[in-house]
């Protein structure tokens, strides 16, 4: 029973190392190997998916398994998006556009937006069921996904992602909606009875028929197809409530 207890901590630490191996692939990836720290980012979220899962239902869960878990997100899901973008800021398409070249460094303006995020989770009760802001998972897999647009995509998806211009206003989008005011659904099991899961349930339907469809090239997709989600299902529960 001791060993069950401390699965979730083991899966959290296998989150962590997933982690630290994508950090290794973000230093150097490439035309060979530019999926890489996507497939360890997703794994890494894999583990810490389940972590939660098996400490609720063990009963488990402990303020070690909570700070443990934001550690091991703070690599997997902060500083790897952050070294991403650093890299595809590369020096010599700054110095084309005329941009001073330490403007590569903001790329870790989503790694402190992060950072912030998960010390502010584990203080805000209010997201023990839903989300406030954009999790630190999905905004990973938003950034990571784009060495795999940058090499497998079309010649205008190629241009598009060279452009330090998109780049910095993804900086700035993904670090607002890091910390924002808004609710966001959750996709952990946390309550009995489908109709609580029809919306999640509903995604991940759309998400697997994108993933089908266009593969992982599909990731932003449906990254921005979960806030716009989200934002249209606050609004018409706003509405029902006003009406009430």
């Amino acid at each position: 029973m001791r060993l069950l207890s401390q699965l979730p901590n083991l899966l959290t630490l296998l989150n962590l190392f997933s982690g630290c191996i994508a950090l290794g692939f973000a230093f150097s990836f490439g035309p060979e190997n530019y999926w890489l720290p996507f497939a360890f980012v997703a794994l890494g979220i894999f583990f810490d998916f389940f972590d939660g899962f098996f400490a609720r239902m063990f009963k488990t869960s402990s303020e070690l398994g909570l700070q443990l878990d934001s550690l091991a997100d703070m690599v997997t899901s902060g500083v790897v998006p952050g070294l991403i973008l650093f890299r595809m800021l590369d020096p010599q398409i700054l110095s084309t556009f005329g941009l001073p070249l330490w403007l590569q460094y903001a790329a870790f303006l989503v790694t402190l937006a992060s950072c912030w995020r998960l010390a502010n989770f584990n203080l805000d009760t209010r997201q023990t069921v839903s989300f406030i802001g954009l999790p630190t998972p999905a905004n990973a897999l938003l950034i990571t996904s784009l060495p795999i647009l940058k090499f497998e995509g079309s010649f205008m998806w190629f241009e598009l992602l060279i452009t330090p211009w998109v780049l910095f206003g993804l900086i700035v989008f993904s670090c607002y909606m890091l910390n924002a005011e808004i609710p966001l659904f959750s996709l952990k099991i946390k309550k009995t009875g489908l109709k609580n899961y029809l919306l999640p349930i509903g995604f991940l339907l759309f998400s697997l028929l994108m993933l089908i469809a266009f593969g992982i090239k599909s990731t932003p997709a449906i990254i921005l197809a979960y806030i716009a989600t989200s934002i249209v299902s606050n609004f018409f529960k706003k509405t029902n409530g006003s009406h009430a």
